[in-house]
Protein backbone atom coordinates (compact mmCIF):
# COMPACT_ATOMS: atom_id res chain seq x y z
CA UNK A 1 0.00 0.00 0.00
CA UNK A 2 2.86 1.88 0.84
CA UNK A 3 4.39 1.96 -2.95
CA UNK A 4 1.21 3.02 -4.01
CA UNK A 5 0.97 5.75 -1.48
CA UNK A 6 3.82 7.10 -3.09
CA UNK A 7 3.13 6.31 -6.58
CA UNK A 8 1.95 9.77 -7.68
CA UNK A 9 2.94 13.03 -6.77
CA UNK A 10 -0.46 15.05 -5.99
CA UNK A 11 1.27 18.29 -5.79
CA UNK A 12 2.27 18.30 -9.49
CA UNK A 13 -1.61 17.38 -11.12
CA UNK A 14 -3.63 20.13 -12.48
CA UNK A 15 -6.77 20.15 -10.65
CA UNK A 16 -7.29 23.72 -11.97
CA UNK A 17 -7.60 23.02 -15.33
CA UNK A 18 -11.33 21.15 -14.71
CA UNK A 19 -12.40 23.31 -12.07
CA UNK A 20 -10.98 21.18 -9.63
CA UNK A 21 -11.73 18.13 -10.99
CA UNK A 22 -9.56 15.53 -13.47
CA UNK A 23 -11.03 12.59 -15.23
CA UNK A 24 -9.81 8.91 -14.06
CA UNK A 25 -10.57 6.21 -16.66
CA UNK A 26 -10.43 2.97 -14.84
CA UNK A 27 -9.19 -0.15 -16.68
CA UNK A 28 -9.28 -3.36 -15.35
CA UNK A 29 -5.31 -4.31 -14.59
CA UNK A 30 -5.46 -7.69 -16.05
CA UNK A 31 -7.93 -7.91 -18.75
CA UNK A 32 -6.90 -3.97 -20.07
CA UNK A 33 -11.14 -3.52 -19.78
CA UNK A 34 -12.40 0.33 -19.74
CA UNK A 35 -14.46 -0.11 -16.55
CA UNK A 36 -15.72 3.10 -16.65
CA UNK A 37 -14.96 7.24 -16.16
CA UNK A 38 -15.34 9.40 -13.16
CA UNK A 39 -13.65 12.19 -11.73
CA UNK A 40 -11.80 12.74 -8.75
CA UNK A 41 -10.72 16.43 -7.17
CA UNK A 42 -7.46 16.28 -4.99
CA UNK A 43 -8.96 14.45 -1.87
CA UNK A 44 -10.35 11.78 -3.54
CA UNK A 45 -7.08 11.31 -5.33
CA UNK A 46 -5.11 11.23 -2.04
CA UNK A 47 -7.55 8.94 -0.25
CA UNK A 48 -7.52 6.32 -3.05
CA UNK A 49 -3.35 6.41 -2.77
CA UNK A 50 -3.74 5.96 0.87
CA UNK A 51 -7.06 3.74 1.05
CA UNK A 52 -5.95 1.21 -2.45
CA UNK A 53 -9.68 1.39 -2.97
CA UNK A 54 -10.80 3.62 -5.63
CA UNK A 55 -12.37 6.65 -4.65
CA UNK A 56 -14.20 9.57 -7.20
CA UNK A 57 -15.87 13.04 -6.37
CA UNK A 58 -19.33 12.15 -7.51
CA UNK A 59 -20.95 15.46 -9.93
CA UNK A 60 -24.44 14.59 -9.23
CA UNK A 61 -23.91 14.06 -5.40
CA UNK A 62 -21.63 16.78 -4.97
CA UNK A 63 -19.16 14.83 -2.98
CA UNK A 64 -16.48 12.03 -2.36
CA UNK A 65 -17.66 8.60 -3.46
CA UNK A 66 -15.85 5.51 -2.75
CA UNK A 67 -16.55 2.57 -5.58
CA UNK A 68 -18.69 -0.28 -3.53
CA UNK A 69 -19.82 1.87 -0.14
CA UNK A 70 -23.00 0.50 -0.67
CA UNK A 71 -22.43 -2.30 -3.55
CA UNK A 72 -19.39 -4.09 -2.04
CA UNK A 73 -18.41 -3.99 -5.56
CA UNK A 74 -14.97 -2.18 -4.51
CA UNK A 75 -11.58 -1.39 -6.96
CA UNK A 76 -8.86 -2.23 -5.26
CA UNK A 77 -6.16 -0.40 -6.89
CA UNK A 78 -2.96 -1.38 -8.35
CA UNK A 79 -1.68 1.40 -10.04
CA UNK A 80 -2.68 5.44 -11.09
CA UNK A 81 -0.83 7.14 -14.00
CA UNK A 82 -0.81 10.72 -14.59
CA UNK A 83 -0.89 11.38 -18.54
CA UNK A 84 1.18 13.44 -20.08
CA UNK A 85 -0.63 16.78 -19.43
CA UNK A 86 -0.88 15.78 -15.80
CA UNK A 87 -5.00 16.61 -15.74
CA UNK A 88 -5.86 12.96 -16.26
CA UNK A 89 -5.21 10.00 -14.55
CA UNK A 90 -5.82 5.87 -15.68
CA UNK A 91 -6.37 4.14 -12.34
CA UNK A 92 -6.34 0.07 -12.93
CA UNK A 93 -7.54 -2.20 -10.85
CA UNK A 94 -8.82 -5.21 -9.90
CA UNK A 95 -12.61 -5.55 -8.98
CA UNK A 96 -13.57 -7.45 -5.91
CA UNK A 97 -16.80 -8.35 -7.23
CA UNK A 98 -17.84 -9.10 -11.38
CA UNK A 99 -19.57 -5.51 -11.81
CA UNK A 100 -17.91 -1.87 -12.04
CA UNK A 101 -21.08 -0.53 -13.33
CA UNK A 102 -23.93 0.54 -11.12
CA UNK A 103 -26.23 -1.32 -13.66
CA UNK A 104 -24.58 -4.78 -12.83
CA UNK A 105 -22.17 -5.16 -15.84
CA UNK A 106 -18.68 -5.72 -15.68
CA UNK A 107 -18.16 -2.11 -17.63
CA UNK A 108 -20.25 0.57 -18.11
CA UNK A 109 -19.27 0.64 -21.67
CA UNK A 110 -22.03 -1.67 -22.32
CA UNK A 111 -21.80 -4.97 -21.25
CA UNK A 112 -19.55 -6.80 -23.53
CA UNK A 113 -16.46 -9.09 -22.65
CA UNK A 114 -13.07 -8.30 -21.81
CA UNK A 115 -11.65 -7.66 -25.46
CA UNK A 116 -9.41 -9.94 -27.36
CA UNK A 117 -6.34 -11.19 -25.06
CA UNK A 118 -8.31 -10.00 -22.41
CA UNK A 119 -10.66 -12.94 -22.44
CA UNK A 120 -7.59 -15.14 -21.50
CA UNK A 121 -7.22 -12.81 -17.84
CA UNK A 122 -10.80 -13.27 -17.12
CA UNK A 123 -10.14 -17.02 -17.89
CA UNK A 124 -7.52 -17.13 -15.60
CA UNK A 125 -9.63 -15.49 -13.07
CA UNK A 126 -12.49 -18.35 -13.56
CA UNK A 127 -10.01 -21.30 -13.30
CA UNK A 128 -8.85 -19.78 -9.86
CA UNK A 129 -12.29 -19.93 -8.79
CA UNK A 130 -13.55 -23.32 -10.15
CA UNK A 131 -10.35 -24.64 -8.75
CA UNK A 132 -11.64 -24.66 -5.51
CA UNK A 133 -14.70 -25.80 -6.56
CA UNK A 134 -16.60 -29.28 -5.48
CA UNK A 135 -14.48 -31.58 -7.70
CA UNK A 136 -17.55 -33.46 -8.25
CA UNK A 137 -19.27 -30.58 -9.77
CA UNK A 138 -16.23 -29.09 -11.40
CA UNK A 139 -13.87 -30.43 -14.66
CA UNK A 140 -11.36 -27.54 -13.57
CA UNK A 141 -11.11 -28.68 -9.87
CA UNK A 142 -11.09 -32.52 -10.65
CA UNK A 143 -7.89 -31.71 -13.33
CA UNK A 144 -6.25 -29.83 -10.54
CA UNK A 145 -6.86 -32.40 -7.74
CA UNK A 146 -5.41 -34.75 -10.10
CA UNK A 147 -1.97 -32.72 -10.01
CA UNK A 148 1.00 -30.82 -12.46
CA UNK A 149 1.48 -34.47 -13.97
CA UNK A 150 -1.95 -35.37 -15.28
CA UNK A 151 -1.90 -31.74 -16.02
CA UNK A 152 0.86 -31.66 -18.23
CA UNK A 153 -0.15 -34.72 -20.06
CA UNK A 154 -3.66 -33.20 -20.86
CA UNK A 155 -1.27 -30.20 -22.29
CA UNK A 156 0.79 -32.30 -24.45
CA UNK A 157 -2.33 -34.23 -26.36
CA UNK A 158 -4.56 -31.07 -26.60
CA UNK A 159 -1.08 -29.85 -28.12
CA UNK A 160 -1.01 -32.80 -30.29
CA UNK A 161 -4.43 -32.67 -31.16
CA UNK A 162 -4.28 -29.08 -31.96
CA UNK A 163 -1.01 -29.71 -34.38
CA UNK A 164 -3.32 -32.86 -36.29
CA UNK A 165 -6.00 -30.37 -36.33
CA UNK A 166 -3.93 -27.38 -38.69
CA UNK A 167 -2.44 -30.10 -41.60
CA UNK A 168 -5.65 -31.65 -42.26
CA UNK A 169 -8.93 -29.97 -40.56
CA UNK A 170 -11.00 -27.05 -40.94
CA UNK A 171 -10.64 -23.37 -39.30
CA UNK A 172 -13.14 -24.65 -36.83
CA UNK A 173 -11.54 -27.49 -35.71
CA UNK A 174 -8.66 -25.61 -35.31
CA UNK A 175 -9.96 -22.84 -33.23
CA UNK A 176 -11.45 -25.35 -30.82
CA UNK A 177 -8.69 -27.65 -30.35
CA UNK A 178 -6.44 -24.63 -29.92
CA UNK A 179 -9.16 -23.32 -27.68
CA UNK A 180 -8.50 -26.31 -25.21
CA UNK A 181 -5.05 -25.68 -25.54
CA UNK A 182 -4.96 -22.57 -23.62
CA UNK A 183 -7.26 -23.23 -21.42
CA UNK A 184 -5.31 -26.73 -20.13
CA UNK A 185 -2.03 -24.47 -20.49
CA UNK A 186 -3.99 -21.67 -17.79
CA UNK A 187 -4.78 -24.83 -15.33
CA UNK A 188 -1.37 -25.98 -15.29
CA UNK A 189 0.33 -22.51 -14.88
CA UNK A 190 -2.19 -22.11 -11.91
CA UNK A 191 -1.13 -26.00 -10.84
CA UNK A 192 1.97 -24.36 -10.85
CA UNK A 193 1.24 -21.33 -8.75
CA UNK A 194 2.08 -19.70 -11.55
CA UNK A 195 0.57 -16.79 -13.68
CA UNK A 196 -0.11 -15.71 -16.79
CA UNK A 197 2.01 -12.70 -16.46
CA UNK A 198 4.47 -14.82 -15.76
CA UNK A 199 4.73 -16.26 -19.51
CA UNK A 200 4.03 -12.19 -20.81
CA UNK A 201 6.60 -10.75 -18.62
CA UNK A 202 9.40 -13.44 -20.85
CA UNK A 203 7.64 -12.29 -24.21
CA UNK A 204 7.99 -9.12 -22.97
CA UNK A 205 11.88 -9.53 -22.39
CA UNK A 206 12.33 -11.63 -25.35
CA UNK A 207 11.53 -8.38 -27.29
CA UNK A 208 14.27 -6.39 -26.02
Amino acid sequence: MSDLKNSVDVSAIDFAKGNGLIPAVVQDADTLQVLTLAYMDEAALKETLESGQATFFSRSRGGRWRKGETSGDFLNVVSVTPDCDADAVVVKVRPVNANACHLGRPSCFADEAAPGVGQLAKLERTIAVRAKADPSESWTARLVEKGVKRISQKVGEEGVETALAATAGPDEEVANEAADLIYHLLVLLYARGMKLQDVLDVLHAREK
